[in-house]
């Protein structure tokens, strides 16, 4: 039955009154799918996500090189929650704008920061987005101490002036270039202290900037020692999103250069194990990969990898699931 559904498309009302006809999202198996470009409309990343069969989706809301974004009229807002509830996709985050650091000791940009993130977190809320990936920011010579303490602050006035309690902010680990923080899992660990309402902060590991970062998840066991040192300073009950990027760049090497899944430094293996262990199953996995010429043939190979790598059929994966349920995530 599930092999007949995802041989034939379904249609699918469109808020404007259109008929759509788009593939179907297949209802089990990984939790996985893409950041996908809204150029056109909102409603536009969720059709993108659909054409790669994606259970997740990541999107900006606006440009991320720019500060102010369009409004989003509420028609538009209304579509998106409307087609997004239609579509069977099970997981959706928003990304901030790559111009916010919550840990300048510039207090000009420190605010206009908090502001521009604030204003992203009602968006979410207008979106009904419930999850939004940020970026900590840089210390700027002042020291990661000082640093992450200014984000903690930071997230604090953020919520004072956004309280949206439906929208968690996932704070990212990133590659560690020039003074950003969050390159240990200690520093993202004092920011979700530091600051209110850590139950609206969990986190995104992405593998390439763990990689970068110096964590090693290429050997079985660097993969163990790493995620038991993420569980016992962070928590995997508090891991949401993996960002599921090889790694042009040797480790340790504080460069983030994503490559395609298998075809970096990081190869197949670590993948596998994302895939195939159960404590993940309920964590989403989003590529931002290279995406080509078209914008979804990359995408599809590699969440065609992924599926096999988590040993996906519906018959097999039905089974495991009778055998081993996975533990549930909180």
């Amino acid at each position: 039955m599930q092999r007949a559904l995802e041989k034939r498309a379904r249609k699918r009302p469109d808020p404007a009154g259109r008929s759509l006809t788009l593939p179907p999202v297949p209802s089990e198996g990984p939790l996985i799918g893409a950041h996908m470009s809204v150029a056109g409309g909102m409603a536009n990343g969720i059709e993108r996500a659909l054409k790669v069969r994606a259970r997740a989706l990541q999107v900006f809301t606006k440009s991320p090189n720019q500060w102010k974004g369009k409004q989003l009229a509420s028609r538009e807002a209304a579509g998106f929650r409307e087609r997004c509830a239609a579509s069977g996709i099970a997981f959706v985050t928003d990304h901030d704008s790559y111009l916010i650091n919550l840990a300048s000791t510039q207090e000009a940009l420190r605010k206009r920061s908090i502001r521009a993130l604030a204003e992203e977190i009602r968006r979410c809320e207008s979106l009904a987005i419930p999850y939004l990936v940020v970026h900590p920011g840089a210390h700027g010579g002042s020291g990661v101490r000082d640093g992450c303490d200014r984000v903690a602050e930071s997230l604090t006035r953020v919520r004072e002036i956004a309280p949206a309690p439906g929208v968690t902010v996932l704070l990212e680990t990133v590659a560690g270039q020039g003074t950003t923080l969050g390159r240990r899992f200690e520093e993202l660990a004092r920011m979700r202290e530091g600051a209110a309402r850590r139950n609206l902060i969990q986190f995104c590991l992405d593998t390439c900037h763990v990689h970068a970062a110096g964590y090693d998840l290429a050997s079985e066991r660097g993969w163990e020692e790493t995620f038991s040192e993420f569980d016992a300073i962070l928590g995997l009950e508090n891991l949401r999103l993996f960002h599921v990027n090889d790694s042009k760049n040797e480790r340790g090497s504080r460069v983030d250069r994503h490559e395609h899944i298998g075809k970096g430094r990081l190869g197949v293996e670590p993948f596998a194990r994302i895939m195939r262990d159960p404590r993940f199953r309920p964590v989403a996995k989003i590529l931002e990969t290279p995406k080509g010429r078209d914008g979804v043939t990359m995408d599809r190979r590699n969440l065609a990898l992924l599926r096999r790598l988590a040993g996906e059929t519906p018959t097999a994966s039905r089974s495991r699931s009778r055998l081993t349920p996975p533990p549930r995530i909180q």
